[in-house]
């Protein structure tokens, strides 16, 4: 391919792999005793997420606008520049689709820190009663 092909044809996509666990991998390691978390640590944790999920839906209208092209003029490159800016903010990596990814995948996480809770709650009783066999007050 010559240099003048290469600098018309389109890029390939960039694919990023996605980091961390889903909502439903992570509360189904929280649901078989995968990770457990203190009460403070998850109350901090499902304060912060909420917290998050609280701004995403108090602001959706305004970020939904993101979906409308801007008013620009009628000119081919004004046309181009607004669409642009549309998909980018709605496509599969755009900003709108990614908050909306978080704002639907936050509140399973904030089940997934319960559960986490619980199984510390758990852990820890069971530790205490070792712990008391093994040292008995007297």
């Amino acid at each position: 391919m010559s240099t003048e092909e290469q600098a018309k044809a389109p890029a390939a996509p960039v694919l990023r792999p996605r980091v961390g666990l889903s909502g439903a991998q992570l509360k189904t390691m929280a649901r078989q005793g995968g990770f457990a978390v203190d009460g403070t640590t998850g109350d901090r944790m499902i304060q912060s997420l909420e917290g998050v999920i609280d701004s995403l839906t108090a602001r959706w209208n305004a970020l939904a606008k993101l979906t409308q092209a801007p008013p620009m003029s009628t000119t081919a490159t004004a046309r181009w520049v607004s669409d642009h800016m549309v998909n980018t903010a709605t496509d599969a990596q755009g900003l709108l689709t990614q908050l909306q990814q978080a704002r639907d995948e936050f509140p399973t996480y904030v089940e997934a820190i319960k559960l986490a809770k619980k199984n510390y709650r758990e852990r820890d009783h069971v530790s205490q009663q070792t712990f008391a066999k093994i040292h008995p007050q007297a």
